[in-house]
């Protein structure tokens, strides 16, 4: 991997919610990158999409619009006025995964510009069963808190919340499928398809050889570690899955990383490297954890995240996923006891190690 940091990132323009830096080679050779700061309302505060402009001038690629809201709508209509993108400079939409801070403002801005929204053929699927007619997801996703020991009065919250991300994803696009190991044009370049799962099923990464660049979506983020979780009908390993992926990414010789969150960055197998040993020492703790005492999902989730009160619903859905993806690891790995499937109704499940007798969830 280059040491030198031949990409230099400049404040181009800035709203009252949004803005623009432009990353540039330092000769100013090739077509810069626009990296453009969207409003996000819970914690992450912003998702990163990108515009590329083709070599000719022709036109413009936007990828991961992000969540549909009235300050991502204002904030769009001035980002393209800045940038001078209108309906017929404006060729296509590309989306690194489903989920809505990523997908949301696709479906509106394909409306509005008439353009392709390219996506996996999985996470087209996911979506549709998030968001798309007679979903349950809703209500799958409480039965499975419920199996593993969330309150009742968590569920009430839980299902309104799931339910109130319909609006931020409305209209859904049409897609055009991308695959693993595609290549598509665009921003004067060209970019392979790399597909991992994990963060979520069928995400994509685009990797550009020839300059080292990858927009890595979520799977590797700088300072923050992208959520694993399980849900159900999905990912039956999803943390098997994401290190993975992970595993796969590192093989590519990478100079600047260009993710969702947070800001583009260089050191790229290192924090590749902090990612697969943080979940490594994530399951060694908790599998000492429940060597000490059996415990529901719900119980080491709030020992380790803390409860609804000090989480908000949106924290505590990823938390409690992040812990069952962890768990079913350790049931991989022969480390806890699993009898039961999760989709099964019945008892709160408990989960023990290998070394005690407990019902839990997977098989």
């Amino acid at each position: 991997m280059a040491e030198a940091k031949r990409w230099q990132g400049q404040a181009f323009a800035e709203g009252e919610h949004w803005s623009i830096t432009v990353w540039q080679d330092e000769h100013k050779q090739l077509e810069p990158i626009y990296q453009i700061r969207i409003p996000l309302p819970f914690s992450l505060r912003w998702v990163n999409a990108y515009a590329m402009r083709e070599s000719d001038h022709t036109g413009w690629t936007i990828v991961d619009p992000g969540l549909r809201t009235p300050q991502a709508e204002a904030a769009w209509q001035e980002v393209l006025d800045k940038l001078s993108i209108h309906t017929g400079s404006l060729r296509q939409i590309i989306l690194t995964h489903y989920h809505p801070d990523h997908l949301g403002m696709a479906g509106l801005l394909q409306q509005k510009h008439e353009v392709p929204v390219v996506l996996s053929r999985i996470g087209w699927q996911h979506a549709v069963m998030l968001w798309g007619d007679g979903n349950q997801m809703a209500q799958q996703m409480q039965q499975v808190m419920r199996l593993h020991g969330a309150p009742e009065e968590v569920m009430e919250t839980l299902g309104e919340h799931m339910d109130s991300f319909e609006a931020c994803v409305s209209p859904l696009p049409e897609v055009t499928y991308i695959n693993d190991g595609d290549e598509l044009v665009f921003g004067g370049r060209t970019w392979t398809a790399i597909e991992t799962h994990g963060h979520a099923p069928g995400h994509i990464s685009f990797y550009h050889k020839e300059h080292g660049l990858l927009l890595a979506g979520d799977h590797v983020l700088p300072q923050i570690t992208p959520n694993v979780s399980y849900i159900p009908g999905s990912d039956p390993q999803p943390l098997q899955l994401y290190l993975e992926g992970l595993k796969k990414l590192s093989a590519l010789e990478v100079e600047l990383v260009l993710p969702g969150h947070r800001n583009p960055f260089y050191q790229y197998r290192s924090r590749i490297d902090y990612l697969l040993q943080h979940h490594e020492e994530r399951l060694a703790e908790w599998h000492a954890m429940l060597v000490r005492e059996p415990m529901t999902a719900y119980q080491l989730c709030t020992r380790i995240f803390g409860n609804i009160g000090r989480l908000t619903v949106h924290q505590f859905r990823f938390a409690m996923g992040e812990t069952l993806s962890h768990l079913i690891e350790l049931e991989r790995r022969g480390q806890v006891n699993c009898e039961q499937s999760l989709e099964q109704v019945g008892d709160v499940r408990v989960w023990s190690s290998c070394t005690q007798r407990a019902e839990c969830t997977i098989s």
